[in-house]
């Protein structure tokens, strides 16, 4: 049974602040927190629009939004990556959290499986880590990743990784993606693209893990 992050806090209040000082923790510890992070900057080409799906603390697109300012030459006028950085995320908590902390990102508070409370985009694109969807029960799972779908540029990727022991197998996962639209091109156990089911990596610690990257079967019609 998954249970929604929405839950979670109802349960406990102080949720959002303690998953804060959680990973504020780790950073302080020297933590390697990026790893998300870098396998979209690798993805991206300069001046992609890109869509940070469930947020949280922002660390993703904050991470973003620092590479935009260290690659950016304000005596030439050189815009460096130039990404154009948005996020959305349910908790209110998170996103006034990460409004504060990371500047150079459009913040948003939405749930991702209702239409109207998710950004427009279109994006080039839409990553959704740190097990969002694995906080997404069912039929809402399978709204949200059509939202998502429909939040693509012609093209645009949407990368997802989520633990696979926490309610939603990979097929269960698989069918609610071509149920709405999208399919799955490449998929690893890892962010550091470990291969899935190949030897080794069935014995590896994140073996329960998929990342996937997946694109829209039928091109979108360009967003007026």
């Amino acid at each position: 049974m998954i249970t929604s992050w929405t839950e979670v806090t109802d349960r406990n209040p102080d949720h959002s602040r303690n998953y804060i000082a959680r990973w504020e923790s780790f950073e302080a510890q020297g933590r390697d927190i990026d790893g998300e992070a870098r396998l979209i900057d690798a993805l991206a080409s300069d001046g992609d629009r890109i869509l940070d799906a469930g947020a949280g603390t922002g660390r993703l697109a904050g991470y973003l939004a620092a590479r935009n300012a260290a690659t950016a030459d304000v005596a030439t006028g050189d815009t460096g990556r130039n990404l154009q950085l948005t996020g959305v995320d349910i908790d209110p908590v998170l996103v006034d959290y990460a409004r504060g902390r990371y500047p150079g990102v459009d913040w948003h508070t939405g749930d991702l499986s209702v239409d109207a409370e998710v950004p427009a985009g279109p994006f080039d694109l839409i990553v959704s880590a740190g097990n969002v969807l694995a906080f997404i029960p069912d039929p809402a799972h399978r709204a949200a990743l059509g939202v998502l779908k429909h939040r693509l540029a012609p093209g645009g990727r949407l990368v997802v990784g989520f633990g696979l022991d926490r309610g939603r197998d990979h097929d269960a996962f698989s069918g609610d993606a071509a149920a709405v639209g999208l399919r799955i091109t490449q998929e690893y156990s890892s962010w550091d693209l470990r291969p899935r089911g190949c030897g080794a990596a069935d014995t590896a610690p994140d073996a329960g893990f998929l990342v996937a990257i997946l694109e829209a079967t039928e091109p979108e019609v360009p967003h007026e």
